[in-house]
């Protein structure tokens, strides 16, 4: 779903800002989608990780800790690493990428960095929810690409339920040592 407007021409029309929230299905699905809108016009891909403290911004200012705050924001660096290495294996192939890590909420971060006239939004979309996706949807100044989570057939949701930490423990096969 598109809301908002394109603004017409090619690799000057603006970039493509992506919205990575770490390696859940919706953020993988929307960083593929927006390399897929950016290969075929020259556009740039830009991936937004938002971050802020784990106790919030308002409890954090009572006793910053610089030292904290650059672990954290290590933290949010590997995870957008990680999101690229299992969307792309790396890099996207034939996109010029850039990886933005931004403290502040993911909304209006995004917000933010999507704020060129020619800029389009990409979001993973899990429904309805997502306090990111409503602020978005209500405060974007470009259009915005929402990207569904893909569906997993029946039986293989249903097994995953039943999955347990114990399933993937490593145990020796019973025909290794006679």
């Amino acid at each position: 779903m598109v809301s908002g407007e394109r603004d017409g021409g090619g690799a000057a029309a603006g970039r493509v800002v992506v919205g990575v929230g770490g390696t859940a299905p919706a953020s993988l699905a929307a960083l593929r989608a927006a390399a897929a809108e950016a290969l075929p016009s020259g556009r740039r891909l830009v991936a937004v990780h938002a971050w802020e403290p784990p106790e919030g911004e308002a409890l954090y200012l009572r006793r910053p800790d610089p030292a904290w705050a650059e672990l954290w924001r290590r933290a949010a660096r590997e995870r957008l690493a990680t999101a690229f290495d299992e969307a792309f294996g790396g890099a996207p192939p034939g996109v010029d990428a850039e990886r933005c890590v931004v403290r502040d909420r993911p909304g209006r971060a995004l917000c933010r960095v999507a704020s060129g006239p020619g800029d389009l939004l990409v979001l993973g979309s899990r429904g309805r929810r997502g306090r990111a996706r409503r602020y978005v949807e209500a405060r974007a100044g470009c259009p915005v690409l929402l990207v569904p989570v893909p569906s997993l057939p029946r039986g293989v949701r249903r097994a995953l339920r039943r999955v347990t930490v114990a399933d993937f423990a490593v145990r020796p096969s019973p025909t290794a040592f006679p």
